[in-house]
């Protein structure tokens, strides 16, 4: 392990995963935040998109030049991360991270002479104690797949009928009619039913280990009224005795500091402002229920980052994330 200080770049600093990552990269005990790149805001003070963050940084939003980081954050819309890689020619010395969509399955991993490993550490820890270039999963994914992984290693899992509400930091800073106050206050909507981005990423990672046994997934997500935070329910068909189903779960997971199983009923205010995934487990009869629930900012997003650049580097896993959540 070392502990020398880490200089970070965050491209698309202005956003809500960027901003994010600014808050957490900020108050990290072994990283310095070398520069935060905006088109948009070049110049700028930091605290004029952030103002939460005034007192706590004079940086200024940058849009020139990329070095001086040995690590890259990319916090930018799905498919510009490919153009930037290509136009940046970033140095080989230097790590990359990347939130968006454009590395995370096979066949799309490998890019600019890197291989991109998928960042679920619960996952694929020792493969990202190596890696250089990472995808950082998708947030509903991330909810989805803790909830399963441990019966996908045990040949367990059946056809999944999977619903989820998040909330509207998962559309994105950018106005659009369903992200608006007005539309979303008082309001639900199903979107993207049976067919949204996530799932190639759920398949995917389930089947690395549950190989080709891998059932149906079959997801239904809602956009929710509040800001943060996901909420998932998985019901499958399954036979294991519950004290079975439950000691499964607890043995899996007892290494992985973020991941919690609990014997009672969840809620979202539990884990908004975290790094944490709660999971809860039901079984009526031979049907169960796995409930999950994460930010979608942090574990969703730029948390699991910074968790995952911890590993790349060798720092202790929850470096920077000991985060409490908002009780009230």
């Amino acid at each position: 392990m070392t502990t020398s200080t880490l200089k970070a770049g965050i491209i698309g600093a202005a956003g809500y995963t960027g901003g994010t990552l600014l808050r957490l990269l900020l108050q990290h005990p072994y990283v310095h935040v070398a520069y935060a790149h905006s088109t948009t805001y070049a110049g700028m003070p930091v605290t004029a998109v952030h103002q939460d963050l005034l007192g706590e940084t004079e940086l200024l939003f940058s849009n020139n030049g990329y070095g001086g980081a040995d690590v890259v954050f990319l916090c930018l819309p799905h498919g510009k991360s490919r153009e930037f890689l290509t136009s940046a020619n970033l140095p080989d010395s230097v790590s990359i991270i990347d939130l968006s969509n454009d590395f995370r399955l096979a066949g799309q991993n490998e890019y600019v002479g890197r291989h991109f490993t998928y960042g679920l550490p619960e996952l694929n820890r020792s493969a990202l104690q190596n890696a250089t270039a990472v995808a950082n999963p998708g947030c509903f994914a991330t909810a989805i797949v803790l909830g399963l992984l441990p019966l996908a290693r045990v040949g367990h899992l059946t056809n999944v009928y999977t619903t989820g509400i998040t909330g509207s930091t998962g559309a994105g800073q950018q106005l659009s009619a369903t992200s608006h106050f007005s539309w979303r206050s008082g309001n639900i909507q199903a979107y993207k039913t049976l067919r949204h981005q996530h799932l190639p990423e759920v398949r995917e990672s389930l089947q690395t280990v549950a190989g080709s046994g891998c059932p149906a997934i079959h997801f239904i997500p809602w956009r929710g009224n509040f800001t943060r935070g996901i909420f998932v329910s998985s019901q499958l068909q399954c036979e294991m005795p519950f004290h079975e189903i439950s000691s499964l779960y607890a043995d899996f997971y007892r290494d992985h500091p973020f991941t919690v199983v609990s014997s009672d009923a969840i809620h979202l205010k539990q884990v908004v402002n975290t790094n944490k995934c709660v999971i809860q487990l039901e079984h009526v009869e031979s049907q169960l229920v796995v409930h999950t629930a994460i930010d979608n900012l942090i574990k969703g997003a730029s948390g699991q980052a910074v968790q995952n650049m911890n590993l790349m580097f060798g720092l202790p896993e929850t470096s920077g994330l000991k985060l409490l959540p908002v009780a009230l």
